[in-house]
């Protein structure tokens, strides 16, 4: 049975492009020189994955830093010719206290990618690195 929560969320473009949340915050103009819809999309993939390590994290009395990165790549996909990102890799750094044990780590970083709304709402899965404490996590 699929649970009933729903998370609902809208954004608002003007003739200028210029996209506010209705969340409320600072508005984002249209820079194409510095923000693409692919850069945004990635910097989403970033910060929803680390949102998501906060909540599990939270959940089980640790606190978290974290910074990241990610990269793609958009071709042609083989099946169907059309362009899409064809390779995504996330690359986590996270300081995590009080540090769980290894398997407690596996498992929270396991559901903060799961549980990223973005990541799974992607055709391409993301292929995510972690660095727990300065130790990269496999």
């Amino acid at each position: 049975m699929i649970p009933k929560r729903r998370f609902e969320y809208a954004v608002e473009l003007d003739a200028e492009w210029t996209a506010t949340s209705n969340r409320g915050g600072d508005p984002l103009p249209a820079d194409d020189r510095a923000w693409t819809p692919e850069h945004l999309l990635l910097a989403s993939l970033c910060r929803c994955t680390l949102t998501s390590l906060r909540h599990h994290a939270d959940k089980a009395g640790v606190s978290v830093a974290s910074q990241g990165r990610a990269h793609g790549t958009v071709a042609r996909r083989a099946e169907d010719g059309r362009y899409a990102f064809v390779e995504l890799g996330v690359e986590l750094g996270v300081a995590l206290d009080p540090l769980p044990p290894p398997e407690s780590i596996t498992e929270l970083l396991a559901k903060a990618e799961r549980d990223c709304f973005v990541g799974a709402s992607l055709r391409q899965p993301p292929v995510y690195t972690w660095r727990v404490n300065g130790e990269t996590v496999a």
